[in-house]
């Protein structure tokens, strides 16, 4: 049964969710093939942060200092890992070659090395073209339009693993309609997932681990059973009948999230675990020691959390409610821990939602080191807008050849201080952040400067301010992390109208180009008329008839406005359809008022 309370019913979108295997190495791997075979670790600071399947075979593992990983793996080969500009560009190159596989364009990184996709639509598709007499010489068809395009399988078996390692027969036969049609489409994600995953391999050189199911959570949690190089497919019953709950039965989704520990479950973080850990356990738990913590000696299930008296989502909310958190958050991670998660996946995005960099410290307590370390982060942060915000300009009077696909308006640093000592000579540990956020200035988005010259800038005009606003003693204080991070992006135009800023300069420039043919100019000659079966036709002999005729206007020639709309588009409707409008006293176009000084402007420069 799902809990003490009843919990929303399970959807039936399938979901795919790709892990690329070991990422990290796999990248340094695929520049130099010749690293396959060898133990291979990467290193940040002095720690191993990841390291391939040979050197886990070997014995070493994760978040070991490095004095540790070579006593134990003498010949580990250790490369340096600081600058992640390779693993962005590898990350995006795999995320547009998944991308490509899905026609609702649904897929969401997650960090560098995962992938959701939601294949619901393609999936919901083949179901309809299955020929439920021979369905072990079914064809899934990949592009709607084109039925040759795809590949053939065998619907009547989960491709990969499954779990419960359970026969399809007994499960078919046992569940209901609405299990069976789940099953069926299971089946269909799950050799859909195997395509895309060989695919992958083949062509991009990379392994990964998937999980399919029908949400987010689901499917990330069960990829984690066979890795690597594996695939795993939750079966049905996702739901169990009210007679069933009765008996004591529970359904898959509840046995399989049932075993991991509160702080395992995707969207409950650090903080909220620790809560739920104390409250089921009436006192503190207690951390791991260490150079590297954040987990628990003792865990806590979900199904320790599930079956808790009186738990639910009101005794949740009592827990993780407070000032600051968020609304409905019991009823959220009531949700969760019975496995419904909502959540969409997200369309692939041009620009992302934020940009941050940052780095940990084992100490960092005086102003000159500060210094340096915002310089560092600050042109990291700046070399990544210039990677994942600029793109090449087609416009032929450019003169960098680049132009912004985003502007983000708002700048935020946060730093993690580390508490005092205690009298017994430990200190508690936090994991609390404190952060402070400002307008971002638009001298960051100069391509003319050079990059040196606009982080000196930033760091002393802006970076500097907002630190010593979070820091203002000018000691005492002992940082183990600084962030720098931009959000609140607003897209600029672009020509192909994909977009959903607006490019202000090049609207005037074209408006030019569009009126120029309508407007009237200071000569003995009139000017040249538009071509058009209604306009008045030039005569010579009749020149003062002809402007006579421009000039009073006529009822078959719609005289161009910014809200008049064309064939080409030059003009948007304003959003809100309430702002103020201005006309302008010399050609008569009408516009909002905050728009009319740089019209104005635009009437000067043409004399």
């Amino acid at each position: 049964m799902l809990g003490t309370k009843s919990a929303k019913k399970h959807d039936s979108r399938i979901i795919i969710h790709f892990d690329y295997d070991c990422f990290y190495a796999s990248v340094f791997e695929n520049e130099n093939p010749a690293l396959k075979s060898v133990p291979l670790a990467v290193q940040q600071k002095q720690i191993i942060v990841t390291c391939n399947y040979e050197a886990r075979r070997r014995g070493l593992g994760k978040l070991q200092l490095i004095t540790e990983a070579k006593k134990i793996c003498p010949d580990v080969v250790i490369v340096l890992g600081e600058e992640l500009g390779r693993f962005r560009d590898a990350s995006k190159s795999l995320y547009k070659f998944l991308e490509a596989f899905t026609w609702s364009g649904k897929v969401e990184r997650l960090g560098f090395d995962e992938v959701f996709m939601d294949m619901t639509d393609i999936v919901d598709f083949n179901q309809s073209l299955l020929n439920p007499h021979d369905l072990s010489h079914s064809f899934l068809q990949l592009k709607r339009d084109d039925p040759t395009n795809g590949f053939p399988f065998d619907a009547t078996r989960i491709a990969g693993h499954r779990h419960p390692n359970i026969s399809l027969t007994s499960s078919v036969t046992s569940d209901g309609n609405a299990e069976k049609g789940l099953l069926t489409r299971l089946i269909l994600g799950s050799h859909l997932a195997q395509h895309i995953r060989w695919a992958l391999e083949e062509q991009k050189g990379y392994t990964s681990t998937v999980g399919i199911s029908t949400n987010k959570l689901i499917s990330k949690l069960v990829g984690n059973l066979n890795k690597p190089k594996g695939q795993t497919t939750l079966l049905p019953p996702y739901t169990l009948s009210e007679e069933d709950a009765r008996a004591g039965e529970e359904s898959n989704v509840t046995a399989f999230l049932d075993s991991h520990d509160i702080g395992k479950i995707p969207g409950i973080g650090f903080k909220m675990s620790q809560r739920i850990r104390n409250h089921v356990l009436s006192r503190p738990a207690d951390f791991d020691t260490g150079l590297i913590y954040g987990s628990t000696r003792e865990s806590v299930t979900v199904r320790d959390v599930r079956l808790f008296p009186g738990m639910g989502p009101e005794l949740l909310e009592k827990i993780l409610g407070g000032p600051g958190a968020e609304r409905g958050i019991g009823g959220k991670v009531w949700n969760l821990i019975n496995g419904i998660d909502d959540t969409e996946v997200q369309q692939a995005k041009k620009v992302p939602t934020q940009i941050s960099i940052e780095d940990s410290y084992i100490r960092l307590d005086t102003m000159p080191e500060v210094l340096k370390e915002l310089r560092i982060l600050a042109t990291s942060l700046l070399k990544r807008m210039h990677t994942d915000l600029l793109e090449d300009d087609d416009d032929p009077d450019s003169v960098i050849g680049k132009r912004w696909i985003a502007h983000p308006k708002t700048v935020r640093l946060s730093t993690r201080p580390r508490p005092p000592w205690n009298a017994d000579d430990t200190r508690t540990r936090s994991f609390n952040r404190i952060s402070r956020s400002a307008p971002l200035p638009n001298f960051i988005f100069s391509l003319k400067e050079e990059l040196e010259s606009l982080v000196d800038k930033f760091v002393q005009e802006i970076l500097v301010p907002m630190f010593r606003k979070l820091h203002p003693s000018p000691r005492g204080w002992n940082l183990s992390l600084v962030n720098i991070g931009v959000t609140n992006m607003v897209e600029t135009a672009s020509e192909d109208g994909k977009s959903g800023g607006r490019d202000i300069g090049r609207m005037f420039k074209r408006q030019e180009e569009v009126l120029k043919e309508w407007k009237v100019e200071d000569k003995d000659v009139p000017p040249d008329l538009p071509e058009s079966d209604n306009a008045v036709q030039t005569d010579p002999s009749a020149g003062n008839q002809v402007l006579e005729s421009i000039m009073t206007g006529s009822e078959d020639i719609i005289q161009p406005t910014q809200t008049s709309v064309d064939e080409q588009g030059v003009w948007e409707d304003d959003e809100d359809e309430d702002e103020g409008q201005e006309i302008c006293d010399e050609c008569g176009a009408i516009m909002p008022a905050f728009a009319l000084a740089a019209h104005e402007r635009f009437h000067s420069l043409e004399g």
